[in-house]
């Protein structure tokens, strides 16, 4: 059995496979804090409330954008699996072709959606993460990574509301019943997330036309809030809540051998 971690930073994502199935999933706060201990402690009853037996991972693949956590996770995996995981970074095999200044400096998580979302629905794409930031990698017809754009997420724009402003309350975000608002909250979930939607039709349009009239890709998104903002978007054609466990899975059978 392998087990796939991705560590982001608001979340851990983690999923077990047995070949190309999904078996397990599992999604949990981050906090760099934690030890290895605790981590493997909570994962430990993860596993056993699922009804996964944890001596049955064989083989783990982390990938991480917080690095104060890869450590301590490499040191859980020792002591409680008996495994050395394998960790998305440099060195790693990828399959594709980078085409950044500094690959070094492209985030795990990207370069992993980039490869899962190309060996499931092949090439050209534009992938989408929905997270604590939100980031459109651009994929090549042959698979390669063509470099992308960085937005701030969703909650941290709500967020920044909140605390930067003396009466705006924190809100739930969800999309309101209509575009205009007749209360604080509903004019703030009106603006946040159709505001959202409109910059993520904007910036999928803006790279459609610098690639060229002849350049049709399919649009995937990913992350927590992927599937709201895919009900309201234009130019989102699919959505893949495990494309990050998927694009490890990948990564790991490129580097197993």
């Amino acid at each position: 059995m392998l087990l796939v971690i991705d560590i982001g930073n608001s979340n851990i994502v983690m999923g077990t496979y047995v070949g190309k199935n999904l078996m397990k999933h599992w999604r949990i706060s981050t906090d760099s804090q934690k030890t290895g201990d605790e981590y493997g402690m909570l994962i430990n009853d993860l596993f056993r409330y699922q009804g996964v037996n944890i001596s049955d991972v064989r083989d783990i693949i982390i990938s991480s954008v917080v690095p104060p956590l890869v450590v301590p996770f490499v040191k859980m995996c020792e002591r409680y699996f008996k495994v050395k995981p394998l960790v998305v970074g440099p060195g790693i095999k990828t399959g594709i072709k980078l085409n950044y200044e500094n690959p070094r400096a492209i985030g795990a998580d990207r370069i992993v959606n980039a490869v899962g979302a190309f060996e499931q629905y092949g090439g050209p794409l534009i992938v989408i993460d929905i997270g604590t930031a939100t980031t459109f990698d651009v994929v090549s017809e042959t698979g390669d990574f063509l470099g992308g754009v960085i937005a701030p997420g969703i909650v941290a724009s709500s967020e920044s509301l909140f605390t930067s402003t003396a009466k705006l309350p924190r809100i739930e975000l969800i999309p309101p019943k209509n575009v205009i608002g007749h209360n604080t909250t509903a004019c703030m979930q009106s603006g946040i997330i159709y505001g959202y939607v409109g910059q993520i039709d904007a910036i999928v349009g803006r790279i459609r036309d610098e690639m060229g009239s002849d350049w049709h890709a399919k649009v995937i998104a990913t992350g927590g809030l992927a599937k709201m903002i895919h009900r309201e978007s234009k130019t989102i054609d699919r959505i893949d809540h495990f494309l990050t466990l998927s694009g490890l899975r990948v990564l790991y059978e490129r580097n197993s051998a």
